[in-house]
């Protein structure tokens, strides 16, 4: 996950940590609940950036692999 998308993320994440409260506080509902659905989009996403990043990662392992694989058959 990009550096950007982190920060952006827990800014979201920040964003509706601070509406949820002041929703309490101030006895808002609609500002509490936009708090929490603002938390719960931003976990979505860090947790769409990780998958991301894991299928990156699986597949440079993958492409790795075959060619030391095809390095392998050349050799012999």
């Amino acid at each position: 996950m990009g550096l950007f998308d982190k920060a952006e993320n827990k800014a979201q994440d920040l964003t509706g940590q601070a509406k949820e409260k002041i929703g309490e506080a101030t006895d808002n509902q609609d500002l509490r609940a936009e708090g929490v659905a603002d938390q719960g989009e931003a976990g979505l996403k860090d947790v769409g950036e990780k998958i991301k990043d894991t299928a990156q990662d699986l597949g440079d392992k993958l492409k790795d692999a075959a060619g030391n694989l095809t390095d392998k058959f050349k050799k012999d």
